[in-house]
């Protein structure tokens, strides 16, 4: 019985090690970072984190832009540093993440991360 038991710990003790690294590793999926439309990123809560594809159609001031896809528009806030070299026009077709911010009925997506798509 003994063995059993240190076995089992022994096995219990190595599964948590696996799972408590928080210096990174594989995630299946990721919770916090939901694929939509922009239709759907416009009804999320405030600071919730989200991904949408569509085409940067217009530079309204500074890092402010408007974000355009099948489903509608939205205003995204992309600071300089986030673009990482890559350049847009309208046909370019990207992807942004980030956290949507609610402003009484002001709604804007901050660009965490902005990847040009093929």
């Amino acid at each position: 019985m003994k063995k059993l038991s240190s076995l089992m710990l022994i096995m219990f003790m190595s599964a948590g090690f696996v799972f408590a690294d928080s210096n990174g590793g594989y995630f299946n999926e990721n919770p916090f970072n939901k694929k939509m439309t922009i239709e759907e990123a416009l009804k999320q809560k405030d600071n919730s984190y989200v991904t949408i594809k569509g085409n940067i159609v217009k530079r309204i001031s500074g890092d402010t832009y408007i974000f355009k896809d099948s489903t509608g528009t939205i205003t995204v806030e992309i600071d300089a540093n986030k673009w990482q070299g890559q350049f847009a026009n309208k046909k370019d077709k990207f992807e942004l993440s980030g956290e949507i911010e609610r402003d009484f009925d002001f709604i804007k997506l901050d660009a965490d991360n902005v990847r040009k798509l093929p």
